[in-house]
């Protein structure tokens, strides 16, 4: 997998307007139906982990692990982020396949190949 394709792919998503970010926005997403998928960052902690898994399993949203916090808010041009959600289901499919399924985060979330 290359890492720099998924932030390339994070930009281009931003651009496009069909991703969010931030702790708020993104649980606002998931519970709205919005979110297709949602990244945390690796260096999150526990806690919000967990709470990003336990809100995506119930509403059967595919959660992955990837990168640290400053590299994915350099990606969209913002701050540091541990969490965003992509909002368009064909940049969500381009994701998932670069991204690893040991990157995905907890085990029912459904993943298609």
């Amino acid at each position: 997998m290359d890492e720099n394709k998924i932030y390339s792919l994070l930009g281009l998503c931003q651009k496009a307007g069909k991703l969010v970010s931030g702790e708020f926005a993104v649980e606002n997403a998931i519970k709205s139906g919005k979110a297709c998928m949602v990244i945390v960052s690796r260096d999150a902690s526990d806690n919000t982990g967990k709470k990003f898994r336990d809100k995506c399993d119930y509403y059967k949203v595919p959660i992955f692990m990837f990168g640290d916090k400053e590299k994915l808010g350099h990606a969209i041009g913002k701050e540091v982020r541990t969490s965003v959600a992509i909002t368009d289901d064909g940049f969500a499919k381009s994701f998932q396949k670069n991204l690893r399924v040991d990157e995905l985060y907890g085990g029912n979330a459904n993943v298609e190949n």
